[in-house]
Formats: structure tokens, sequence, C-alpha cells
């Protein structure tokens, strides 16, 4: 799940870039040395008219498998240009057949990387913008999506929410054993009515193991397949944004 379309726009076609404003075609890719000493590729992106003196929430996002960190200069622009810094660091695994590529793979190892690379781009974020600690979200696509969640689930409190889009519930390692810490932790699970990837009996099946744990969850169902849109990316800032200033009474 690597492709990001509207029914009049593809997002990831080459004329993309040339329609983005000159401050976000600045977003650059960079590298850090991590506490283990290896170096990180993570990009970043800053909102138009960034005010230092205001705390923004912070956007972790998380690639699909045949991607890179790269696809944050697509999503972002889609979500909002203005509400959220966001990060996003590169999958922990190549693809053999595509060596510019990088998925999330839900093995021990390769969780525990990914944990790591998420928790150094918050401390990245922090550095570089002004960040409410109390307003970080990871959201991700495909097996992105998954890590999000399971990154999430596995330290609840470090997070405001996760979303996954197209990407199923994590089923090994103990995924809920957080579940009385993490019920408080909104979740929002996008997906797409004729999904090869994660399809209809899956997300009823998912849907129950998330009110079985008295999660709370927002499940959005798009007329489309295994694509990534531009309403579901609209739907994510709404979301979000709902949760950062909840209307009042």
């Amino acid at each position: 799940m690597n492709r990001i379309e509207s029914a009049t726009e593809i997002l990831s076609s080459p004329t993309v870039s040339s329609s983005i404003p000159p401050s976000l075609s600045a977003r650059t890719v960079e590298r850090i040395r991590l506490r283990g000493g290896e170096l990180t590729p993570h990009a970043t992106f800053a909102p138009l008219h960034y005010e230092p003196g205001y705390a923004y929430p912070l956007v972790i996002w998380l690639h699909g498998a045949l991607g890179d960190e790269q696809q944050i200069r697509r999503v972002m622009p889609k979500v909002s240009l203005r509400n959220f810094v966001a990060i996003a660091p590169r999958g922990t695994c190549s693809i053999r057949s595509d060596r510019d590529s990088y998925c999330w793979r839900q093995t021990t190892d390769a969780v525990e990387l990914a944990e790591t690379r998420i928790l150094d781009c918050i401390e990245i974020a922090q550095r570089r913008f002004n960040i409410h600690a109390d307003r970080i979200f990871l959201a991700g696509v495909g097996c992105g999506g998954t890590m999000a969640l399971r990154t999430a689930w596995n330290h609840p409190g470090r997070f405001a929410g996760a979303a996954t889009f197209g990407g199923p519930m994590p089923s090994h390692d103990r995924p809920l054993r957080n579940v009385n810490t993490l019920r408080q932790l909104p979740c929002f699970v996008a997906t797409g009515r004729t999904s090869r990837d994660y399809p209809e009996a899956d997300v009823c099946r998912d849907l129950r193991l998330f009110h079985a744990a008295g999660c709370t969850v927002a499940l959005r169902q798009y007329p489309c397949g295994d694509d990534l849109t531009t309403t579901m990316l609209a739907d994510l800032n709404r979301w979000v944004m709902d949760i950062v200033c909840p209307a009042r009474a």
C-alpha cells in the first residue's frame, strides 16, 4: 500500500514536487547519530509560518512497504499545511527487490529497532521545534500503520493517539499487554472497502478485539481499495484536531 491518490489527483506523480510551496520543498532528509552510533535517515516537515512561541502537535509518520521517509513530503501537505510539525523515520528493513525501498517488519528485533528510531525522532523534533509533549501522535500506512499501533500500545504514556491506514492490528508478542493503560489512548483506523491487504473480514475481527480490550477507536471505511486518499488524510487532520482542541459543550 504505497499509492496516495484521490479521484482527481495522484499525489505520487512526478509533477507534485513542482506544486509544493518553496517553504515545503526546503524540508530535507537529515542524518543523526543514535545512541548506538548508527546513522538514522529521517525527514522533517515544518508548518507554514512556523511560530516558535507556540507548542505544536507532532505527527510521526511511518511509511508503508516499498516506500521511504520522503513520503512525508507528499502526505503532510494533504493533512494540513499549518497545524503540525511532522517527522518520518526510514523503515527498519530494506526491500531486496528495490534497494531504495523499506518496510516495517514485526519481528522482535525489527520492532525494537523501530521503537528506537521513533523515540529518537521525538527527541530530534523537540530539539528543532517547539513541540507539545502531550500532543505526540503516531500514524502510518500499511505495515507502517501496524507499527504505529504496536509502538503506541507498547508506550501508551508517550503518545496522544495512533492512526493506521490499511495497516492491520499487530497480532503477536502480546500487543495488548498494557491494556489497562492503553484504554485511554485514542486510535484511528482507516480502511478501503475493497482492500486486499486489509479485507473487511480482518477489519471486523480487529474491531472486536479493540472493543474487547476497551480501546477508544474511530473506524472509517472509504470507497477504495489499497489506496491512501486525500480524504483519508483530511480526516486524520480532523481527528487529531478534535483531540487537541475538543469542542466545548
